[in-house]
């Protein structure tokens, strides 16, 4: 039996009430500490708190490869963390060593959230129960996915489209396209399957979504905060000032 995709929310804006109110609507909610507004330490322990409260897995995208912030977000017991441009299996031998416990990894012990929840022993299943995705941005990484896939204790991998695309030369306002994305998708899933890891990918663009769930992609971000924002606000504004267009 095939296996369900898993569709997610990316939340940017600090707001644990965002996670809330539409995070039900999702199956998993990617928390951006990379390129969203979500700098503080509380505030990224207040949407991980959000997204434990209302049953959805929370993934942090973390800024860069440095071990301080992906032990911070992990200790604060996100199930997941997200790390961007990951271009060799070197870059993904050293995440794993600060994402993982001994002895896959290096890991420092003594994460507050976690033991307060799970008692000290939270670490027998830690290694198993977080995730370690790493991001797939530019052409050179996409050809080196199955070398980075294979690094045990990476988890996953996550085709990052907009480094991607500006790396083959396509201009931000370039649509996502299966044509723009060439055979990325299919060769980063291949990768994963073939080394029993997870694939994420975002699903936006014309025919990524159908083509990501039809490749088998664990993972796909459906929706964004912000967009919802914006159209929905727009859309209001531009009905109501057609009421009256004087």
């Amino acid at each position: 039996m095939k296996k369900k995709t898993m569709i997610g929310l990316c939340v940017m804006y600090p707001s644990p009430g965002v996670v809330e109110r539409i995070g039900p609507d999702w199956d998993w909610i990617w928390i951006d500490g990379q390129h969203g507004q979500i700098g503080s330490y509380t505030d990224m322990l207040a949407m991980v708190r959000a997204c434990n409260f209302i049953g959805k897995k929370a993934f942090v995208r973390v800024a860069g490869h440095e071990l301080g912030p992906i032990s911070v977000a992990l200790d604060m017991a996100a199930d997941g963390v997200i790390v961007p441009q990951v271009e060799t299996a070197e870059d993904a031998i050293r995440l794993v060593r600060a994402a993982k416990f001994p002895p896959i990894g290096e890991r420092s012990y003594g994460a507050r959230r976690s033991i307060d929840l799970g008692g000290r022993l939270f670490v027998a299943t830690a290694n198993a129960a977080t995730e370690l995705i790493c991001q797939i941005e530019s052409p050179e990484a996409v050809e080196r996915a199955e070398e980075i896939a294979a690094v045990p204790g990476v988890d996953g991998l996550f085709l990052g489209p907009d480094d991607y695309m500006l790396r083959k030369g396509f201009p931000m306002d370039h649509p996502r396209s299966l044509e723009s994305l060439g055979d990325a998708l299919e060769k980063v899933y291949k990768a994963c399957q073939k080394h029993g890891k997870k694939g994420m990918a975002v699903g936006y663009g014309e025919g990524i979504p159908e083509r990501c769930i039809a490749l088998g992609y664990d993972y796909i971000v459906g929706g964004v905060d912000v967009a919802f924002l914006a159209n929905a606000s727009k859309e209001a504004s531009t009905r109501f000032r057609q009421l009256d267009p004087r």
